[in-house]
C-alpha cells in the first residue's frame, strides 16, 4: 500500500511539475506580440459602435452594387483571413466587406464579458453604421446564429442571410462537448476554470501551438490546409487578448442550445444553408427546416469540411449566384422564397 501510495504522489508531483513549466514557459517564452498584418489586402477600416467598442473591417469599394457583407467563424484563431476566398472572387462585381468581431484579427480584444448579445449587437452595429442599406450577409460556423439573431431584430438590414457550415442543426445526442456544456448549464463552471488568472494565458497557449492550429485546421480541410490560413491564424493567437474570446467559446457560452426553435425558424427572409461533412457541427436537423420553412434553402458542395470557400470556391459561387438570381428573378408573394429545383 505504501509503494502505492509513494507511486501515486510521485505521478502527482510530475504532472504538477509539467503544469508548473508550462505557466512558466507560457509567461516568459512565448511571444503574444508577433506581427499581424492585413488578414485580406484591401483597405481596411476601424470603427466604433454604438452598442459594441472598435472593430476592424476590410472592404472594396471599387464595384457598384448590393453589399456583400462577410463574417469569420469563432475559434482559438479567428479572423477576417477565413473570408478571405469570398472578398477576392467578389470584389470587383459588388461592394464587399469583411467585418473582424470583437476579440479576434484586429478588432479590439479587451477583458471583457463576450456573448452571443454582444456578437448580435456587434452586427448590427456594422451593418447600422457602416453599410447604407440591406445587405446580403455570408456567415461562417458559429456567427451564423449571431447573424440570424441580428436579422430577427432588424430584417430590413439584411436582403439575404447565406450560412456556411453553420451552428444548431446537430441533434442533442450528437453534440460536441462546448455545445452540450451551454446546454447542461456547465459552461459557467468550466469558463471559471479556463479563465483563472494564474493559468487562463498557458490554458490558451496549449490550443493556440503551431501543433493545435494545423490539427484543428486539418478537421476542416479534404486536402492540405491552407499555409496562408494557418500561418495567419498562429500570428491571429499570438496577440495581447487574443485568449479572451475564445475562452468564452471553448467554454460553451457564446452557443444558444434552441437556436432552430427561437431564432432560425423565426426568420422571414431568405436563408441559404451551404454545407457538407464538418467534424465540430452536424445537420442532422437541417433538411426538416428547409422542408418545412419557405425561406430556408440548402446546398451541398462535396467533398468538403466546413471551410467549401478554400477548397471549392467555384462550386461555393455558383451556388451563392444561383441564390442570389433567383431572389431576384423571383416575385415574392410574402410566402416563399424558395430556390427552383
Amino acid at each position: 500500500m505504501k509503494s502505492i501510495i509513494k507511486g501515486f504522489g510521485a505521478i502527482i508531483s510530475t504532472v504538477m511539475s509539467l503544469i508548473v513549466g508550462w505557466i512558466a514557459y507560457s509567461r516568459l517564452r512565448i511571444n503574444h506580440r508577433l506581427p499581424l498584418k492585413s488578414a485580406i489586402d484591401a483597405e481596411r477600416k476601424r470603427f466604433l459602435g454604438q452598442r459594441t467598442r472598435f472593430m476592424n473591417y476590410y472592404f472594396d469599394h471599387s464595384a457598384a452594387g448590393r453589399p456583400l457583407v462577410l463574417i469569420h467563424s469563432i475559434n482559438a484563431a479567428a479572423s477576417a483571413y477565413e473570408m478571405r476566398p469570398i472578398f477576392e472572387h467578389y470584389r470587383k462585381s459588388r461592394p464587399v466587406y469583411a467585418l473582424e468581431l470583437p476579440g479576434f484579427g484586429l478588432s479590439e480584444r479587451s477583458d471583457r464579458e463576450y456573448s452571443y448579445t454582444l456578437y448580435k449587437d456587434a452586427i448590427i452595429d456594422f451593418l447600422t453604421t457602416e453599410i447604407d442599406e440591406s445587405a446580403d450577409v455570408i456567415t461562417l460556423s458559429l456567427s451564423g446564429e449571431f447573424a440570424a439573431r441580428a436579422a430577427l431584430e432588424h430584417p430590413d438590414l439584411f436582403h439575404t442571410l447565406t450560412m456556411i457550415s453553420p451552428s444548431g442543426f446537430t441533434a442533442r445526442e450528437n453534440k460536441v462537448a462546448s455545445q452540450q456544456a451551454s446546454e447542461s448549464q456547465a459552461s459557467d463552471t468550466l469558463y471559471n476554470s479556463f479563465a483563472n488568472p494564474l493559468w487562463s494565458q498557458a490554458f490558451y497557449d496549449l490550443i493556440a501551438t503551431q501543433t493545435s492550429i494545423h490539427y484543428f485546421l486539418q478537421q476542416s480541410f479534404e486536402g492540405d490546409v491552407d499555409a496562408g490560413l494557418e500561418a495567419y491564424s498562429y500570428a491571429s493567437s499570438h496577440q495581447p487578448g487574443a485568449r479572451y474570446a475564445p475562452l468564452y467559446f471553448v467554454s460553451g457560452k457564446l452557443f444558444t442550445p434552441d437556436i432552430r426553435e427561437s431564432v432560425y425558424e423565426k426568420l422571414h427572409l431568405p436563408v441559404l444553408v451551404i454545407y457538407d461533412k464538418d467534424n465540430f457541427v452536424r445537420f442532422d436537423t437541417l433538411p426538416g427546416l428547409v422542408k418545412s420553412s419557405p425561406y430556408w434553402n440548402a446546398v451541398r458542395i462535396a467533398p468538403t469540411r466546413g471551410l467549401p470557400q478554400f477548397e471549392k470556391m467555384s462550386e461555393t459561387a455558383l451556388a451563392l449566384d444561383n441564390f442570389w438570381r433567383e431572389i431576384r428573378l423571383a416575385v415574392p408573394d410574402g410566402k416563399t422564397w424558395k430556390m427552383l429545383e
